[in-house]
């Protein structure tokens, strides 16, 4: 239903539009000043706002004035009605954001119409709004943590560029977004951004998917396949988790990088790329190196301008304002835009060690919106229980050595497990066990899939 929000101080007029409109089909509340006005906005979402340029206690240019200082997708349409209209506070509502001006006494045609017009107008910029969110490449860094603002600077700094980056972060902690901002303030933001996430795809695979094949070289696909650095070709390619690459793909990456083309996999003809490459690790490539598991002269390639994105435990500061913009997007996924977090339950999520950092917060706050469909404000009783993932504890704390072990074998399986994303398989691979040896470590340590 359309919300209309009627601001005036005599109360003929309030009554007599709330009558009218609320027959119209409208949803009106109504306020005799700017004080009033203001509670009820801070409390409930309005599409448009009537509002009195006279009022007792505040002038109502100066409260539409505030009303713009709020965020787009909160922000109503302001429509100005006045008794003692002119030209000048015409124009200076108009300059301040007011979607219109009407005089008193007001036309009940030209009210109709102007409001009609208004919600019209409100709706279309909701939905660019949305629109923008969803198939803009570029993304928003959101904290106001130290870590977050050199993020934010380093972007700034070097996003111009063609230098090649390298992501370092634990998983969960946004690299993906990093390398999208990146691409997004870069000379190529208008080009495409292509991701291939190297600990998600076989190695049997992962050759084709990077360069693509020709002619059945890959037995049951189509005849042919343009890989991810051909599609990438003018824009960026990101590869996420680069260090899951086994050692012969990585020297054909290497060589794609030094020469800027390559050939697909059953091809005869090289193809040259002009691409960027943005990649990212949760590993400490340089102990790679040693272990011989990653190529050193491929490091000192991609390694030209190195990004450490910090985990969620040492930027707590930043999790209310993430809170706030995941309870926004999935409350307007949800039709619910209104949903808080009460101060009790943002406390308990800030004592939470977050050893699936921000993914894992997300996923928090969808789910408790979709567990707690008519709830207005998320309580502390309504959080599942966030210890079982708590900081890993020092020897001293286990009273065994076999809780101690215990202990250190639950947090590592469960960190193998969020980097796998729950892949079963790949997580039973990336721990050197069998899937079914895993299960039943699992089971032993009280780990379930779901977790």
């Amino acid at each position: 239903m359309n919300n209309i929000r009627v601001v005036d101080d005599e109360a003929e007029i309030r009554t007599s539009l709330e009558e009218i409109l609320s027959e119209e089909g409208y949803s009106v509340r109504t306020a005799a000043n700017a004080a009033e006005a203001l509670t009820l906005l801070n409390d409930l979402n309005f599409d448009v706002v009537l509002l009195d340029i006279w009022l007792p206690d505040r002038d109502g240019l100066d409260l539409l004035s505030d009303i713009q200082q709020r965020a787009a997708e909160e922000r109503p349409e302001v429509i100005i009605i006045s008794g003692h209209g002119t030209i000048e506070s015409a124009v200076r509502a108009t300059k301040l954001g007011a979607y219109d001006f009407l005089e008193k006494p007001l036309s009940l045609e030209r009210t109709l119409i102007v409001l009609k017009n208004a919600f019209d107008a409100r709706r279309l910029r909701t939905a660019n709004l949305e629109f923008k969110k969803q198939f803009s490449v570029g993304t928003v860094i959101t904290g106001e943590s130290v870590p977050v603002k050199a993020l934010r600077q380093q972007i700034r700094l070097m996003a111009p560029t063609n230098g090649r980056v390298l992501i370092y972060g634990e998983s969960g902690t946004g690299k993906e977004l990093i390398a999208r901002a990146i691409h997004a303030e870069s000379l190529r933001r208008d080009n495409v951004f292509i991701e291939l996430n190297c600990a998600a795809i076989p190695e049997a695979h992962i050759e084709a998917e990077l360069f693509g094949y020709r002619h059945n070289a890959i037995p049951g696909g189509p005849p042919e396949q343009r890989g991810t650095l051909e599609r990438a070709n003018g824009g960026t390619l990101f590869l996420d988790e680069v260090g899951d690459m086994s050692l012969k793909t990585q020297a054909k990456v290497l060589s794609a990088l030094d020469e800027q083309s390559f050939t697909p996999v059953g091809g005869t003809q090289p193809i040259k790329v002009d691409v960027r490459l943005i990649a990212s690790t949760n590993k400490n490539l340089e102990e790679e190196i040693v272990g011989g598991n990653f190529r050193e002269d491929l490091f000192y390639r991609l390694n030209v301008v190195p990004f450490f994105v910090p985990p969620l435990r040492d930027r707590k500061e930043d999790i209310p304002h993430l809170v706030r913009e995941f309870l926004a997007q999935f409350g307007r996924e949800y039709g619910r835009p209104r949903v808080t977090l009460s101060d009790e339950a943002m406390e308990a999520l800030m004592h939470y060690h977050w050893p699936g950092n921000v993914r894992e917060l997300r996923n928090l706050i969808e789910r408790l919106l979709i567990l707690n469909p008519k709830a207005a404000r998320i309580e502390k009783k309504q959080l599942p229980p966030l210890s079982h993932k708590s900081p890993a504890r020092s020897a001293a704390d286990h009273s065994t050595l076999q809780q101690a072990r215990d202990a250190y074998e639950r947090e590592y399986i469960l960190r193998k497990l969020d980097e796998a994303r729950n892949n079963m398989s790949r997580a039973a691979e990336l721990l050197g066990l069998e899937r079914s040896h895993l299960y039943r470590k699992m089971k032993a340590l009280g780990i379930s899939v779901r977790e």
